[in-house]
C-alpha cells in the first residue's frame, strides 16, 4: 500500500543534451577536464577571515526605513556578461544560465535576464512530465525543488505549449554545477565580491525555501559523491571506532547502501527519506531519522567537518580545530556558517530489525468518529512505543491514518509483538478496523529498503509543526488530539515522527540542538497544500492559518517549547527560542564571527533578524 504522499512515475530523465546546450549558449565556454575528487586531507593551519573584498549593499528605502540590498539583474551593479564569462572559465565551463526544467513544455521562457524563444521540445517535455513527481529525477536537475512553494511555481509542465507562461519565479538565475572545491570557492568569491545573493543547493529537499532565492547565484554540490570508510578513526577526540567521511552530495539511501555493503554491514544515522542529502542542510538542522531513538540526532554522531568559509577559505571544524564552528554546524541552522564539503560521522554495526505497518483509512470505514479513534489510540501509546526503543513514522489526513513503519532495531519479533499487544487489543476493543502487517528483517537496511517510501516531488505546500514531550503525552493526550483535529479542520495534513533522541551520552549532545529535544516523543509536521495558481491574498491567508491557528493549537497543549528548524514555519514569532532555546546567543556569536557580512542567507537562521525579502518575494535586503 502506498501512502498519500507517494505518486508513481513512469520514468526519470534529465534534459536532453540539446536543451542543456541551449542553457549554455550565453557563455563562451572553455569546458575543462578537472574532475578532481573531493580532497580528504587536513585543512590549512589557520583559517583566514578577510572581508576587505566584500562589495557594499545597494542602498534602498521602503517607506521611511533605509535598507541595504543584494544586487539584482537590471541594477547598475549587476556583473557584466564579461564577468560572468570569466566566472564560467574559472569553473571550467560548469556555469549555466538557469532555465526551469518545464521550459521545454512551453514555447518560450522569460526570466530576469530576458526571454528565450523556441524552448518547446516534445520529447524532453514528456520526460519532464514523467519525472516531475519523482524525487530522484528532481534532485538530478540543476535547480528544481522537492517542495516548490518557495519557488512560486512559475513554470509548470503542460501538454499545451501555447497555454500559460513559463517564468523563473523565486529561483536563482545562474547555477554552478560544481565538480571541485575550487568551483565552490569561485562561486563564494564571486558572490562576495559582487554582492550577489548566494544559494547552496545539494538535493533541493527543502520544505521552507532555504535553498532557493530570486536572482541568486546557485552552487549545486550534488556531484560530490565520495564515501570513505575507516575502521578506526584517527582524528581529534576520544572516539577511535569506525567512521565514514561523506561528501556534500551523498544522499541517505546512497550512504546506507554503501554502509550495508561493508563486511560486516554498518549503519549511519540518516533521515527517513531516501533522497535527503546528509552533509548539508539536513545535518545543519540536527538530522533525525529511524536510528534516532537509539543513537540520537545525526549531529550527535559527527566527528569532523571539512568546510568552505564565507571568505573562501577551506578548513576543518572539529573538537580541536575551529571548535566554535564545529559546535555551530551541529544543528545551528542551514546556510549560516560555512559550506559543508564533507562530514565525518560515527558508524556502527547494522542490526536485525522488526518493522510493521498499520492502515485505517476510507477503505476500512467512512465513519469519522470510528476512524478518529485509530490515531487517538495510537497517540495514547506514543510514550510506550519510544520507551520500548521504537521509531515510528505516520501520516494523517481525514479518513486516512497510515503508520508506515514502526521500527524496532535489535529486537525480536516476539519482543515487538509484546510491545504492540496492548495497543492492538484496544483497537479491537473499540471496534476500529485496520490493516496490519509485521515482519522481521536480517538488518535495518533491509527494513529501510522495504518499508520506507519516497515522497512526491514538487509538492506545493506551506509547513508548520511542533514537537511534543514525554510529559505532554503523560498529561494531555486528549489536548494533543484536539490540536491535531484543528489541523484537519483547516485542511492540513500531518507527518509524524515518534522517537526519543535522549538516549545518548551527555558528551554526544555538546552541540547547538535545543536541549528540550532530549525529552521529545513526537515531532509533527503540519502542511497545507497551496494551489499552483494561488493569489498573493490566498497565500497570505494560508500563512495566517499556520501562524494564528494551526501552530498555536499545538503550542497551547505542549510544554516542550521546541520545534525543528528544517520542518516548521520559518515566519513564526520567537523562532530563535523555538529552534535553539538557550543555545541561540552562542550561535549568534558564531555567525558574527564566521559570516558577519551576510554572504550566506537562509530565512530564520542565526543573525538574520535584520534581513527581509522585499518586493513580493524578490529582493533580499538588510534593515539599516
Amino acid at each position: 500500500m502506498q501512502t498519500f504522499t507517494m505518486k508513481a512515475v513512469a520514468a526519470a530523465a534529465l534534459f536532453s543534451a540539446s536543451v542543456l546546450a541551449q542553457n549554455e549558449t550565453e557563455f563562451e565556454s572553455n569546458l575543462g577536464t578537472n574532475d578532481t575528487a573531493l580532497r580528504a586531507g587536513p585543512g590549512p593551519g589557520g583559517v583566514k577571515l578577510n572581508w576587505n573584498d566584500v562589495k557594499p549593499l545597494v542602498p534602498a528605502s521602503y517607506g521611511s526605513q533605509s535598507y541595504g540590498c543584494k544586487c539584482y539583474p537590471n541594477d547598475s551593479c549587476w556583473p557584466t556578461l564579461s564577468k560572468w564569462n570569466t566566472l564560467n572559465n574559472t569553473v571550467n565551463g560548469n556555469l549555466i544560465r538557469h532555465i526551469p526544467a518545464a521550459a521545454v513544455c512551453h514555447n518560450s521562457f522569460t526570466g530576469p535576464l530576458g526571454t528565450v524563444n523556441s524552448t518547446h521540445n516534445a520529447a524532453a517535455c514528456a520526460a519532464v512530465q514523467a519525472g516531475w513527481a519523482d524525487e530522484d529525477w528532481t534532485v538530478a536537475q540543476p535547480a528544481e525543488y522537492i517542495w516548490s512553494y518557495a519557488t512560486n511555481s512559475s513554470c509548470l509542465p503542460t501538454t499545451d505549449p501555447s497555454s500559460g507562461s513559463c517564468n523563473l519565479g523565486y529561483v536563482g538565475v545562474y547555477v554552478i554545477m560544481a565538480k571541485t572545491e575550487a568551483h565552490i570557492k569561485a562561486g563564494i568569491d564571486f558572490a562576495r565580491k559582487n554582492n550577489i545573493r548566494l544559494i547552496v543547493r545539494n538535493t533541493g529537499h527543502d520544505f521552507i525555501g532555504r535553498s532557493t532565492g530570486y536572482g541568486a547565484l546557485i552552487i549545486n554540490t550534488h556531484s560530490f559523491q565520495n564515501i570513505d570508510f575507516v575502521n578506526s578513526y584517527k582524528g581529534p577526540g576520544s572516539y577511535k571506532g569506525s567512521a565514514v567521511t561523506i561528501a556534500a552530495g551523498v544522499q541517505g539511501r546512497t550512504i546506507l547502501t554503501a554502509a550495508h555493503n561493508r563486511n560486516p554491514p554498518l549503519a549511519v544515522v540518516t533521515g527517513e527519506c531516501p533522497t535527503v542529502g546528509v552533509a548539508g542542510g539536513f545535518i545543519q538542522g540536527g538530522g533525525h531519522g529511524p536510528w534516532s531513538t537509539l543513537k540520537g540526532f545525526s549531529v550527535d554522531n559527527v566527528l569532523s567537518f571539512r568546510v568552505m568559509t564565507a571568505s573562501g577559505e577551506t578548513t576543518n571544524a572539529n573538537e580541536h580545530e575551529n571548535p566554535d564552528l564545529f559546535w555551530a554546524l551541529k544543528g545551528g541552522g542551514p546556510a549560516s556558517f560555512a559550506v559543508i564539503l564533507s562530514v565525518t560521522m560515527k558508524t556502527f554495526p547494522d542490526l536485525p530489525a522488526v518493522g510493521a505497518t498499520l492502515y485505517t483509512n476510507f477503505t476500512h470505514t467512512v465513519d469519522y468518529p470510528t476512524w478518529f479513534k485509530s490515531p487517538s489510540i495510537f497517540h495514547k501509546y506514543a510514550n510506550h512505543f519510544v520507551d520500548n526503543g521504537m521509531y515510528v513514522y505516520y501520516e494523517m489526513v481525514p479518513l486516512l491514518f497510515n503508520v508506515r513503519p514502526w521500527v524496532a532495531i535489535n529486537q525480536t519479533e516476539a519482543q515487538f509483538n509484546a510491545t504492540l499487544a496492548p495497543y492492538l487489543a484496544e483497537l479491537d476493543l473499540e471496534g476500529v478496523p485496520y490493516e496490519y502487517m509485521v515482519k522481521s528483517y536480517p538488518t535495518f537496511f533491509d527494513l529501510y529498503m522495504d518499508l520506507f517510501e519516497a515522497e512526491a516531488a514538487h509538492t506545493n505546500a506551506l509547513t508548520g509543526g511542533w514537537a511534543f514531550s514525554h510529559n505532554d503525552f503523560e498529561t494531555n493526550t486528549a489536548g494533543i488530539m484536539s490540536a491535531l483535529q484543528t489541523q484537519l479542520d483547516n485542511n492540513g495534513f500531518m507527518i509524524g515522527h515518534l522517537f526519543n533522541p535522549g538516549n545518548v551520552p551527555a558528551s554526544a549532545t555538546d552541540n547547538a540542538m535545543h536541549p528540550n529535544w532530549r525529552t521529545v516523543t513526537d515531532f509533527i509536521i503540519s502542511a497545507f497544500l497551496v494551489p499552483d495558481d494561488a493569489s498573493l491574498a490566498l497565500k497570505d491567508q494560508l500563512n495566517s492559518v499556520i501562524k494564528n491557528v494551526a501552530d498555536p493549537a499545538f503550542r497551547a497543549v505542549s510544554d516542550s517549547g521546541v520545534t525543528y528548524v528544517n520542518e516548521a514555519d520559518p515566519l513564526q514569532d520567537n523562532w530563535q527560542s523555538h529552534f535553539w532555546g538557550p543555545k541561540y546567543p552562542q550561535l549568534l556569536t558564531a555567525r558574527n564571527k564566521w559570516d558577519p557580512k551576510g554572504i550566506f542567507y537562509a530565512v530564520s537562521t542565526p543573525g538574520t533578524e535584520a534581513w527581509e525579502i522585499k518586493e513580493y518575494g524578490t529582493r533580499l535586503c538588510k534593515k539599516l
